[in-house]
């Protein structure tokens, strides 16, 4: 099931590996209706990461939601299962070189702005993690597009004078073949 008000996306799965490709590209594309371009690599590593965690650990089902929710500075990306366990958080300098399982949680870690685990109901856990929404995207509609001046008088000569103001026109180029 799949639900998306404004500013809430649930979506309940069963955490199968064919199953996070698509919950990543959901989360992708709400992110980009909220003009969030600049946070759904980071979104998608995290919620890739935390539903392999369900995959791989969660008892006694693999059953799950998904949630991100925009909040007014930050995204919150949560995800609840149905296993009461806390997820142990590998020290990434133990982790042998070329392990491939162990870094899921450090790498959240590494790419939000925070994150953590909490009880949800009698028998289960959200584990979730925020990023900070760009300033830009949230004062872009606020204020009017602003003018680049740049300060001339600040650079000394190093070669031929340029006209800053008159930039010169580069050959017409085609991105057609052929």
């Amino acid at each position: 099931m799949i639900s998306h008000p404004s500013r809430h996306c649930t979506v309940e799965l069963q955490a199968l590996p064919s199953r996070i490709g698509q919950v990543r590209r959901i989360v992708s594309a709400q992110l980009r209706y909220w003009h969030l371009d600049l946070l759904i690599d980071r979104a998608a590593l995290g919620v890739t990461e935390l539903l392999t965690n369900v995959h791989q650990h969660a008892q006694p089902d693999k059953m799950c939601t998904v949630e991100i929710e925009l909040l007014l500075d930050r995204l919150m990306v949560s995800v609840h299962d149905h296993d009461p366990r806390l997820p142990v958080v590998e020290d990434i300098d133990d982790v042998a070189t070329l392990a491939t399982c162990g870094r899921g949680l450090a790498m959240v870690a590494a790419v939000s702005e925070s994150w953590g685990v909490r009880p949800d109901g009698e028998s289960g856990k959200a584990v979730w993690f925020t990023l900070p929404t760009p300033a830009s995207a949230r004062a872009a509609a606020a204020r009017p597009p602003r003018r680049t001046v740049l300060d001339t008088h600040r650079y000394t000569d190093v070669g031929p004078r340029v006209d800053l103001r008159r930039p010169e026109h580069a050959p017409a180029r085609s991105a057609a073949v052929g």
